[in-house]
């Protein structure tokens, strides 16, 4: 089942069009609770009449300043609070769980900043829901880099890379629930390259930006982690708990969390990590400050999962979803 997102100008307007629901079934043919409703922005992921997370299509800007797109804002905790932020008010570029380099080049010439979404964007041409055989749900989008730093000879924009970005979410079991980040980059243009800030930190990549309570601890394969200013040693998991949500009339002592699990197969693995406790994002660092080559055949292919669990998760609990994470090649 194929949905195409069309865009900006004229082909922006029909995706207002493609407001409804799809129900995902089973090959047996009963209903699985998750389901994809399709709306003028985006795709929203529900499971039974709980929101999970909404994949934001349409560009999106702020009085037209940092327009973005193929982003997941919101994401919902297991009790149905937002905990992603977006537009937030220390960085108006970050947007909820995304994924962007400051660095992108052609050759020798520095195409826009996507971090900044300063002369960028990611233009989402088509967006298929994946029918699946199991309890999953997901979609599969395909976009393309845009800037008006790089244009054909008839002026218009022309694509520097295709993205094909898959998002899979598992319905809620035993007070966790999983989703899935599958990022294929295939480079339509010779020698292109991708590179994290210009610095010693080098952030950039898969960085997904949560409200931050003042609580917040990070738990890494060998223990508690201190945040740095720049990036800390490597980890195959990073998790993330706090009090999420207290400020939206949450319980107290309702503790919650994301995990970030980074998959073997990224290269360069295990990833290095920017984190912060306060106005930032969290983020596997890839590919750090030196710019890489995007290949134009076989694409670079980037998997991360988050695992959004109610109470805190245990060492051994940790462990073990990395370990099923890592046995999926």
């Amino acid at each position: 089942m194929k949905n195409t997102i069309l865009t900006p100008p004229a082909l922006i307007v029909m995706l207002g069009l493609l407001i409804g629901r799809t129900i995902l079934s089973a090959e047996d043919g009963s209903t699985t609770p998750l389901r994809i409703s399709k709306h003028a922005g985006g795709f929203e992921f529900r499971d039974g009449e709980k929101p999970v997370l909404f994949y934001q299509a349409k560009p999106k800007s702020l009085d037209g300043r940092f327009e973005r797109a193929s982003y997941v804002h919101p994401l919902y905790n297991l009790d149905g609070k937002i905990i992603s932020e977006d537009f937030p008010v220390d960085h108006l570029h970050h947007r909820g769980i995304f994924w962007a380099w400051h660095q992108l080049y052609i050759g020798d010439i520095r195409i826009g900043d996507p971090w900044i979404c300063r002369n960028f964007l990611t233009r989402v041409d088509e967006v298929e829901i994946v029918e699946r055989s199991g309890n999953t749900a997901a979609i599969l989008a395909t976009s393309h880099w845009v800037s008006p730093d790089w244009l054909d000879a008839s002026g218009a924009q022309k694509p520097v890379v295709r993205e094909e970005t898959q998002i899979e979410v598992w319905p809620e079991q035993e007070n966790s629930r999983v989703i899935d980040f599958r990022i294929k980059l295939t480079a339509l243009e010779q020698e292109v390259r991708i590179g994290g800030s210009d610095d010693v930190k080098g952030y950039g990549g898969f960085s997904p930006r949560l409200q931050l309570p003042k609580d917040i601890r990070f738990t890494a394969e060998s223990g508690e982690v201190e945040p740095q200013k720049n990036a800390t040693d490597a980890s195959s998991w990073m998790d993330i708990s706090g009090t999420f949500g207290e400020a939206n009339g949450n319980r107290k002592n309702s503790t919650s969390g994301v995990t970030i699990l980074c998959h073997p197969s990224l290269p360069g693995f295990p990833q290095k990590w920017i984190l912060r406790r306060a106005r930032s994002m969290q983020n596997p660092v890839y590919p750090g400050r030196t710019l890489v080559k995007l290949p134009t055949k076989e694409p670079l292919e980037l998997r991360y999962r988050l695992v959004v669990h109610r109470g805190p998760a245990s060492k051994e609990q940790l462990s073990n979803w990395f370990e099923t994470y890592a046995a999926e090649m």
